[in-house]
Order: C-alpha cells, then structure tokens, then sequence
C-alpha cells in the first residue's frame, strides 16, 4: 500500500527516536494542560482514587498479596478484586521524585506521568502495526489518529491512573502481534499481551479470546501457521500462571468469576494446552482442521460450564438486590444505544471510519501478501464496533483498534485527491479528509451542538441532541466542589474518625483525609454499598442503627451529587430526602465547615438508642 517512496528515509531509519520524541511533546502538552488537576490532585474517578490507596498502602507495609482495603469499612476493610501489576509504575514514580520533590509532590508528579507511559507503549503498538500493513512512513498518522480518538486518550490522561491505559497498551500489542508475518514473534506477543491483560484485569477478557479465535482461525486457513499458534498457546498459558502467581492477591484465590483466579486460570491454561495439541496434529484439510479446532472449543466450553456453572451468569456474581439497587445501573456498563445521541455520535464516528478503511485495505490486499494481515485487523475490529453494542465501555477500546483502518484509508485517499488536476479538489477535498479523519470526534462535536440549537421539527426530531439543562450541570458542579481538595481537607481539622458517607465520595474521602469512609463502588463489598443505600432511603432510626453499627460517629453528605439524586428519586420521605428539606432529626448536631463548604457534616448521638 506504500504510496511514498521509504528507502533510506528518516522516518523509516529512526522510527522509534522520532516516536518516543513524539511521545514526549504530547506528554509535556497534556501535563501541561491539565497541570491543574495534577497541582489539587484531582482523581475525579472512584477507581482512580482507589489505586492511589492501594499503592499508598502497599509503600506503607501493607502485604503484597494483601489487596484489602482498611481505610474503608473499618476493621474488616473492604475487598478490592484487582492485581498489584499496575501499582508498580506508580510506586516506582513515587520513589524517583520523592528525594527532590518530598512525599506530597514525588505523588502528585507521579500520578500525573503514570498514565501517559501505557500511552507511550500504545503508540509503539499501533507505529508497528501500520508499518507492517501500510507503509514503513505511515507511523505518523497513527500518531495523529490516536489524538482524534476522545474516549481512548482519556484513558492515558494525567490522573488516570486506573487500570485501563495499560489493558489499552496491551490490546494495542495484541493487533501487533496479529499482524505479524512473523509466525513465532507474532504469537509470543499476542499470549504475553493477553496475558498481561488478564493479570491485571478482566475488562478485556472478551477481546483476548478474540484475538485467541483469530489466531486459531489463521491455522485453519492456512497449515503453515502452526508455529504461531503453539507460540501462542505456550505463551499464553505459561504468561498468565506466571501473572497468577506474582500478582494475584489472597483474595483472588477463591473460585470467583471477576477475576484472574483459579477459574480463569484453569481454563486459561487448558486452552493453551488444546491450541498446542491441535497445531502438533495438524491435519493437511482445513476442513479437518476447522473439526478439530471447534472440538478443542467445545470440549474446554463444556468443562468451563461443568465445573464453573456460577460463571455462566454475570461475572461480578452480586445478588439481586445489589444488582437492581446499584450494579445495573452503571452508565459505561449499558449499551451503547440507551446513551444520548451526543454520546453516540462522539463514540461511533471513529470505529465506524476505521471500520470502514479495513474493509477498503482487506480489499485492495486481496492479492497481496498483506492480505490475511488485514483480514484479521478487520476481523478484530468489526468484533470491536459490535462489543459497542454490549456495553459504551468498549468505546475506548474500538476507537483503538480503528487506528490501523483509518491510516490505510488516508494513505490512499489523501494522494489521490493531492493529485487532481482541480486546485479546488486538492486543497478543500484534502482538508475536508483530513479533518474527518483526524478531527473525526471533533467535527461530530460541533455537528451535535448545532443540532442541539435546531427548532424540534420532523426532519430533526430523529438527532435532535439536547444540551446539558441546569439540574445536570448543577449535578456535575456538586460532585466536582465535594470531591475538591481544599473542600476535603477542611475535615482534617477534626480527629481521625469514620465517616458515614455516600458510596462514590468513599474512596476520595479516604485519599484527601484522615477519615475513613464506610465503602466504594466495589461489587465484592455488596452488604456494605446496600447499607449505604437502606441508611439513606430507610427512615432516620434505620439509619441511626447502620450508621452505629459501622462505627460511624459522623455523617457526611454533599447535597445534589449525583448518587443522592437516586436516593430521594426511590424514597421520597426517606432519610436523605428529610436531610434534603433540611428536617434534620435531634440525634445529629452539625459540625461547622469553612464558608462556602459545598459539603454537610454532623456528629451522630447514639445516647438513648436500646443497645
């Protein structure tokens, strides 16, 4: 698909010194731009204020494989299901700028540079990738492709520092490794990614078995990709005991479904073990082939569903209650249909593109070597665009994997229009390409806000995007100033203590003060979120009888945070609802905070109450 000449050209000799340079532009841009939230600490996320508590922890003498959180429902602490592989780069961040930027700063500096390195791998990922299908030049563009993909880049933000960078990064190498004419190399890379991916996580587990068909569905297309294959299936399964062993907490030895634990790994490594065996057999028809590869499925499926069968339903294995309460409810957990057409719009755009250049690349590679490379990018992408359809997290992940698509069709279309004959077609059909392209998300953008201001009519009522009203915006502004530094910090003027609170202000309590909290947005802590929630929407008494026997002494709210709005939503009258009216009952007496404190605080009477 090279359309411009490489031999002997800077960019194809030092590739990777021009990639890292500019990786390092766009880091210091972004730290730049968001020096704001990296000064106040601003880990806006539950799960991001978490993982600083579990590295914090873990340099404070608490046990590598000793993944419980105590600073949230005290004693007993709370179970957090992930692994320690993420906390390394974190830890090691901290302990570099510690000796000239002391404990305050050296944590500050390195949640703000922590998520920009997984970007860094990702870039190498998909520089690679292009260059094997495209052109050894065309590593730029999947530079510039990544900046039009929004909800990825947010994934690799100063403060991001949760987990999903570096299953991005690991995806990323898994396309790599795909795309490999290298059978070996291009195999070994695809198990470790996936491995690693597993290790820390379970989020990508649907796109590790696709990569795991893929792989398999190459050796049925063509005999000779059995090295891949065993590669593959040694490496995977040898990678992810390793991963189990190192990184694994106590916890996630029990026979749990949301994690790497003895389940998954079983049937991790069982996998492996049946890809290795099928490739030694390897029959000469890809017929027989296909036979024996569905059987290999079948037979690992069946054992999976008779000794898990508790695996066959939601992985989290949350009761009920919990589910219809809280869980079901999550926003990136829904589909992408039930999301506002803005959101839709921003999300789509890109994997659609993206879609639609694999396709074009698979088709002019039909007769070509690149041929069965592009067949498998787009393979995985259109499995990426579909996930869409399950749950709006997977946008992330499908704006990723549309880079490679993207770059082959702007490496053709964009000379082509370069070389007509009409000024006019090069210069605005050029500019119209590249900004579709390049500013995808962007254009879309601007296209919903002027939908957003077009009068509601037939033709419009279809993708009419509404704008943010007052309550939203007055929802948003709650939980931003509750969650402040400044506005947190204030409560350290008071003696260590718990503090009964709402389960998303949780773990950024814990973070900003020296208070503890009752619990956090963690499915394995299911009594402790339902407390919460029967504390808030039961009468007063009910709550008074929670809070007490959580140990809290103070009750801390922020009014109109979003998570309150469905407390007076399903109980009207309920406890937090009287709050909200200011019906306050005689048992709490206000604890006064600085002037203009967009948080309330009382001290619990439990004097009187039948023990």
């Amino acid at each position: 698909m090279t359309r411009l000449p490489s031999t002997g050209h800077f960019l194809d000799r030092h590739w990777l010194r021009w990639l890292l340079l500019a990786w390092v532009v766009m880091a210091a841009w972004f730290l730049w731009q968001r020096w704001n939230a990296v000064h106040w600490l601003a880990l806006s996320d539950t799960d991001d204020n978490m993982r600083l508590m579990q590295v914090r922890a873990w340099m404070g003498g608490q046990g590598w494989y000793d993944l419980r959180q105590y600073r949230l429902n005290p004693p007993n602490g709370l179970d957090i299901h992930w692994s320690r592989l993420v906390d390394l780069p974190i830890a090691g961040l901290i302990l570099l700028f510690k000796p000239f930027a002391g404990p305050v700063w050296a944590e500050k500096l390195a949640v703000g540079i922590a998520p920009l390195l997984p970007m860094g791998v990702a870039l190498i990922a998909l520089s690679v990738t292009v260059q094997r299908l495209v052109a050894p030049v065309a590593w730029p563009l999947a530079v510039l492709f990544l900046l039009g993909c929004s909800s990825t880049l947010l994934m690799f933000m100063p403060e991001r520092i949760d987990h999903h960078g570096w299953q991005l990064a690991c995806l990323a190498w898994t396309v790599a490794g795909i795309a490999d004419r290298k059978q070996g190399r291009g195999g070994m890379v695809v198990g470790l990614s996936s491995a690693a991916s597993l290790t820390i996580g379970l989020e990508l587990l649907p796109y590790c078995a696709m990569a795991g068909a893929i792989v398999g569905l190459r050796w049925v297309w063509d005999r000779a990709e059995a090295r891949r294959l065993t590669v593959y299936g040694a490496t995977l399964a040898g990678a992810s005991a390793i991963g189990f062993v190192a990184f694994a907490s106590n916890a996630n030895y029990a026979m749990r479904c949301d994690a790497l634990t003895p389940v998954w790994l079983s049937a991790v490594v069982a996998g492996g073990a049946l890809l290795v065996l099928i490739a030694r057999i390897g029959p000469k028809t890809w017929p027989l082939r296909l036979i024996l590869t569905l059987i290999a499925g079948g037979t690992l499926a069946g054992a999976f569903a008779t000794l898990f069968p508790q695996c066959l339903a939601r992985p989290e294995g949350v009761s009920e209650e919990l589910a219809r309460t809280w869980l079901n409810n999550v926003r990136e957990a829904k589909p992408l249909y039930t999301m506002p057409g803005r959101t839709i719009l921003l999300i789509v755009t890109g994997p659609i593109i993206g879609l639609l250049g694999a396709i074009f690349a698979t088709w002019r590679a039909r007769r070509s070597a690149d041929f069965v490379g592009w067949a498998v990018v787009t393979l995985f992408t259109t499995f990426a665009v579909a996930m869409l359809f399950w749950q709006i997290r997977s946008g992330p992940a499908a704006q990723l994997l549309a880079i490679p698509g993207t770059v082959a069709l702007a490496w053709v279309v964009v000379p082509w229009l370069l070389s007509r004959e009409h000024a006019a077609v090069r210069v605005l059909g050029t500019a119209a390409v590249i900004s579709l392209l390049l500013l995808g998300n962007l254009f879309v953008d601007q296209v919903s806000k002027l939908l957003s201001m077009l009068p509601d009519s037939g033709l419009t009522s279809h993708v009419r995007i509404k704008p943010q009203d007052a309550r939203t915006k007055q929802i948003l502004r709650a939980g931003a100033r509750c969650g402040s530094l400044p506005a947190l910090q204030a409560l350290n003027r008071l003696p260590p203590a718990v503090m009964f609170t709402h389960v998303d202000l949780g773990p950024r309590l814990i973070v900003a003060t020296h208070h503890d909290g009752i619990t956090g947005p963690y499915h394995r802590n299911g009594d402790a979120i339902l407390d919460v929630h029967h504390a808030f929407q039961g009468d007063p008494d009910n709550f008074r009888t929670i809070a007490r026997r959580h140990g809290a002494t103070y009750l801390l709210t922020c009014p109109n945070m979003a998570e309150t709005t469905v407390y007076r939503a399903r109980s009207p009258g309920g406890f937090y609802d009287l709050l909200a009216h200011n019906k306050v009952p005689g048992w709490l007496i206000p604890v006064a905070l600085p002037k203009g404190s967009p948080l309330r605080l009382w001290r619990i009477d439990y004097s009187g109450m039948a023990r």
